[in-house]
């Protein structure tokens, strides 16, 4: 049997169901099961590498911290557990951290002036821009905004946390966070403007 501090490529094991329970598949994880990680891989390397290119602004180390992510859950299956939703919480917890991990130590998470915020919006505040087809243009949009709003918002939006553990994993008060969202709603809805249109025509 590997040892956890192998890579999960000099493993092997039996062929687990596609559609077999996270738990099920960490135990089979933790007594070195190749076949097992795979079917996590196929299940949240995708999610993974989403969460890293947005927090990153689809900077060339996403894949690194997407595949360090991963080989953690591999190394880490003997001491977790699954919730739950699975482990997707976990990944997205590890992804973030990781992303947060780097983009301090190259200097682009410093600290802000706590200006007064407009009221927050919802966690589900960008979901009317989706459905109306505009994706491609909003992940644009999110990258062009600077990375302190980009982070707050990603975290906020996408990985629905709350604002208290979003102010403590930046290192900020509530009232700067809440600043740095305010500041990115104003430009994405003024780089969205015609997505924005469209959508209130849509509304009833």
């Amino acid at each position: 049997m590997p040892t956890r501090d192998q890579n999960p490529e000099t493993a092997d094991g039996p062929s687990p169901a596609p559609n077999e329970s996270d738990g099920s598949l960490l135990a089979r994880m933790a007594g070195g099961d190749l076949s097992a990680f795979e079917v996590f891989l196929d299940r949240y390397q995708g999610m993974v590498l989403s969460v890293a290119d947005r927090m990153l602004s689809g900077c060339s180390g996403a894949d690194d911290v997407a595949q360090e992510a991963l080989l953690r859950l591999w190394r880490s299956a003997g001491s977790l557990t699954a919730g739950e939703f699975g482990l997707g919480p976990w990944l997205r917890r590890v992804v973030s951290n990781l992303c947060l991990d780097q983009l301090r130590a190259q200097g682009r998470l410093a600290v802000l002036d706590e200006s007064v915020p407009e009221p927050v919006e919802a966690a589900q505040q960008l979901s009317g821009l989706e459905q109306v087809e505009a994706r491609d243009r909003i992940e644009q949009a999110l990258r062009a905004l600077p990375d302190r709003q980009r982070v707050a918002l990603t975290l906020f939006h996408y990985e629905s946390l709350p604002m208290a553990d979003i102010a403590t994993r930046l290192g900020l008060s509530p009232v700067a966070v809440e600043s740095l969202l305010s500041r990115a709603r104003r430009s994405l809805k003024k780089d969205l403007e015609a997505e924005w249109r469209e959508l209130l025509e849509r509304t009833p």
